[in-house]
């Protein structure tokens, strides 16, 4: 399509307000006091081919502080059958109450090996990560960046050479987040057509 057949957006409202974008979707564990917090998240990024993981967040969120304070996060990607236990970490607090006890405990979390933090039990993929640094000012919020210390995958969903990827992401989906506000599983993919000789 040309550019001049499609429609400019109004940069005063952010533009992933305006359209849509396929993105993962995964819930943040920190420590926070005594207890534990997770936060849905879906601005979220392997950073680089090495170990490193990234996401968004802002000051105004208890992650921001506990990833400072602690110095660690953990990130866990749903299962396609998580979907409802990933939007209840999203439950707002009241005041005066934490959504750590009526929210976190209701859920089936296991603790993490290597940091002092929660996961979902129901998740594909387990993350632990040491905090790498923080980067602020991206308007009101900050990229929050970690080291990986510690991996854990479902045999399902674990790349093994002599499998079948089609087959293997067909019976195993992916629960993936179409932002803004929509979700999906997706099960239909297909070999990207890399150029000849083409590497990372």
């Amino acid at each position: 399509m040309k550019t001049d057949t499609l429609t400019p957006l109004d940069l005063s409202i952010p533009v992933w307000d305006q359209t849509f974008i396929v993105a993962p979707l995964v819930v943040i564990g920190t420590k926070e006091g005594d207890d534990y917090d997770m936060a849905p998240k879906h601005m979220v990024t392997p950073l680089g081919f090495d170990n490193f993981f990234g996401f968004v967040c802002t000051p105004d969120h208890s992650t921001y502080h506990n990833v400072i304070k602690h110095k660690s996060f953990t990130v866990s990607f749903p299962l396609p059958g998580g979907v409802t236990a990933t939007s209840l970490t999203a439950s707002p607090r009241s005041s005066g109450l934490s959504k750590v006890k009526p929210v976190i405990r209701s859920l089936a979390t296991v603790k993490a090996r290597k940091v002092d933090a929660l996961l979902l039990e129901d998740a594909y993929l387990q993350l632990e990560c040491s905090m790498f640094k923080i980067i602020d000012g991206f308007g009101r919020n900050s990229l929050i960046t970690g080291t990986i210390k510690a991996a854990y995958v479902n045999p399902e969903y674990k790349k093994v050479s002599d499998r079948d990827e089609q087959e293997q992401l067909a019976k195993n989906g992916l629960l993936t987040y179409i932002a803004p506000g929509r979700f999906t599983v997706i099960r239909d993919t297909y070999n990207f057509p890399f150029p000849k000789e083409f590497r990372k």
